[in-house]
């Protein structure tokens, strides 16, 4: 019995002397991981057009039923995406969201990412709602915001033919 008291204090006296581990969070932020899945966002093209095509897979594989898409048609005066269709109501109810990453697996454009961004806070049920407008992604400097003209028959594909998309 002795002995295992000597332990328990031989540990308290190791650590006593060690740095303390604590991060002051407001001040300092803690590093996430590699693999942390955060707040969602909409990415765009370098152009300015939105990744987007309004496909809903993302919504489909969501098991919380935590997205929702409209689709519209693009038309060469009012182009959003490069695709027929963009997404004209994208929503996401992260109350519901249990961050599983499906919704970033099931996109063919990858236009959805999970970023690195974890200060999730509301106050009441309507501000959990995040619209497309909170979750896109600013336009690049030599990108044109949407809704751009364009030439018809320029976009004949979901997914333009650029250098290197990001």
């Amino acid at each position: 019995m002795i002995g295992e008291i000597l332990k328990g204090m031989g540990t308290t006296l190791k650590h006593l002397f060690m740095p303390p581990v604590t991060i002051q969070y407001p001040e300092v932020e803690r590093p996430v991981r590699y693999r942390f899945k955060g707040r969602h966002e909409l990415k765009r093209y370098d152009n300015g057009l939105e990744k987007c095509i309004g496909c809903s897979l993302c919504a489909a594989a969501c098991p919380a039923d935590a997205i929702f898409v409209e689709a519209a048609e693009n038309t060469n005066e009012e182009r959003y995406s490069p695709g027929e269709r963009y997404a004209s109501v994208y929503e996401i109810n992260m109350m519901r969201c249990i961050f599983c990453g499906y919704c970033e697996d099931a996109c063919p454009t990858q236009a959805i990412v999970l970023e690195d961004k974890y200060e999730l806070s509301f106050y009441d049920r309507a501000s959990s709602i995040y619209t497309k407008e909170m979750l896109l992604t600013v336009v690049p400097e030599q990108g044109i915001p949407t809704p751009q003209v364009s030439r018809p028959g320029t976009y004949d594909r979901s997914i333009p033919d650029m250098e290197n998309p990001r």
